[in-house]
């Protein structure tokens, strides 16, 4: 069984707009809901979970009720809520939590940002393929710019290998057991300093391959991502 956990936790409005980015409607949607139809219409999901705020659970709901019409089958893939934590990876954490209660330590837990919303269905695909054999699977991008390394931020220290240094991105895959495993280890405090959501695995010994993550699989973080998200067709359905 795959599990998708979306996160859509969030309340924060860096993009200077008065709600959460994740729920700013482009075409007449919420941002969310993109990533979520995705998720939600693929053959191998057998269940999603949400990290909303319960002040944004109404909303969502509907985007689930939109999304799956009468269509029973997809409405039952709908699992339920998970509260979001004082962090982003005590959100997730929280959500494994909620899965755990439903799904086996053996099972497939993928982990996706409600904030990007060109998730394709070949990217789930691929993921779940290539977890055969592995404690993980982390899509990533090859650094197209030099990388250098600054210890003050002001001078640089030294130069990496560009061929050896990739960039992150969801969605994540991971075994449930052993991740959640993962995450349960650097409480209470460490935990706190996670920055992405493969961090822990890496640091638990976990065994994480990568695949090839897409160009357009773009995180909406500032204006100028909304606008690209606004302009862009070909993932606007």
């Amino acid at each position: 069984m795959t599990i998708a956990l979306i996160l859509s936790g969030g309340t924060g409005t860096r993009l200077g707009a008065e709600i959460p980015k994740q729920y700013i409607e482009v075409n007449g949607r919420t941002i969310l809901s993109y990533c979520l139809e995705t998720l939600l219409a693929h053959s191998e999901i057998d269940g999603v979970q949400i990290v909303a705020d319960p002040s944004w659970q109404q909303a969502v709901l509907e985007d689930v009720e939109k999304i799956t019409g009468k269509d029973t089958d997809l409405l039952h893939k709908f699992r339920g809520f998970s509260s979001p934590g004082a962090t982003r990876q005590l959100s997730i954490l929280s959500g494994l939590t909620d899965v755990l209660t439903y799904a086996s330590a053996e099972d497939i837990v993928l982990i996706h940002d409600a904030a990007r919303p060109c998730l394709s269905a070949d990217m789930i695909s691929r993921g779940i393929a290539a977890c055969a054999g592995h404690d993980g699977v982390l899509p990533v991008l090859p650094m197209k710019d030099t990388v250098y390394l600054s210890e003050d931020g002001k001078m640089v220290s030294s130069l990496l290998n560009r061929s050896q240094v990739f960039a992150g991105q969801a969605p994540e895959f991971f075994v449930l057991g052993k991740y959640y495993e993962a995450n349960q280890s650097l409480l209470p405090d460490k935990i706190l300093t996670i920055n992405g959501s493969t961090e822990p695995a890496i640091l638990a010994g976990l065994d994480i391959a990568m695949i090839p993550g897409e160009e357009g699989n773009f995180k909406i973080t500032t204006k100028a991502d909304l606008e690209r998200f606004r302009n862009e067709s070909l993932c606007i359905t």
